[in-house]
């Protein structure tokens, strides 16, 4: 088949080449991002695997070193109070491939000091506490657990709004769930939470131990995507531009 001359002698098209030198290099650049993700992940989990392998802390401990730095994550922590069982904040949530809520309790602690204990998941149908009377603990108790940073804010734009007449939280506002709960008005509220160990809650609810502690690594894999997109876009010109070079030398007399 003969070769058009014209088309085998037409100029390299460099706004297509410029184009494509910028896609290569945010390629790139996303896959170098995937890798920096994956040092501050795998930094983080060991940071969670040494805290959680230490022995509890007392709330007073806890709330010390919040006092110093701020961050309290994952520590674990034994405390003693009394559930206020009237002013539960239902955070919603996924536990298992169920829809419900978490229950955050304030616990009631020596000198007018209150703390909020997630105690774990309900399904959505059990969200009012009648529906579930035996998971109203009476009295003193003991709760064993992990302690969990505040949120300074709102995590997304994407996340919605908290419903408070309807008590459902879609982000863990502390200081709204403090306001409306209905805790005395001179109540100090520690500023951070605790979430609940497994020990199981009187009838089976809330179901404690919800704590996110496997947390997904796949930086990896994602930076090894993006560089195999761009490996295959500069295999894609190469074989473009070599195609170019053959028409026109089949083209030269």
């Amino acid at each position: 088949m003969a070769v058009n001359p014209k088309r085998a002698d037409r100029p390299v098209p460099w706004l297509l080449m410029v184009l494509a030198l910028i896609a290569f290099a945010v390629l790139v650049a996303l896959g170098s991002w995937q890798l920096q993700r994956l040092q501050w992940k795998e930094g983080l989990i060991a940071t969670i695997q040494q805290r959680i392998s230490a022995p509890p802390s007392s709330v007073d401990a806890i709330e010390a070193q919040y006092r110093r730095g701020g961050d309290v994550d994952y520590w674990p922590v034994e405390v003693r109070g009394t559930f206020v069982n009237s002013a539960e904040r239902h955070f919603f949530a996924t536990y298992e491939g169920r829809s419900g809520f978490y229950i955050y309790t304030p616990l009631r602690l020596p000198y007018g000091r209150f703390v909020f204990v997630n105690r774990g998941f309900v399904p959505y149908e059990l969200k009012e506490p009648a529906s579930r009377p035996a998971s109203a603990v009476e009295g003193e108790v003991t709760v064993k657990g992990l302690s969990r940073n505040r949120l300074d804010g709102k995590p997304s734009y994407l996340v919605p709004d908290n419903d408070l007449a309807k008590n459902i939280f879609y982000w863990k506002d502390l200081d709204v769930m403090a306001a409306t709960a209905g805790l005395p008005r001179r109540a100090t509220v520690l500023p951070f939470f605790i979430d609940a160990d497994s020990t199981p809650n009187p009838g089976g609810l809330p179901i404690g131990g919800v704590t996110m502690i496997d947390l997904p690594n796949n930086h990896l894999q994602y930076a090894l995507t993006w560089y195999g997109l761009a490996a295959a876009l500069v295999g894609v010109v190469f074989l473009w531009l070599y195609g170019r070079r053959r028409q026109r030398d089949a083209a030269t007399p």
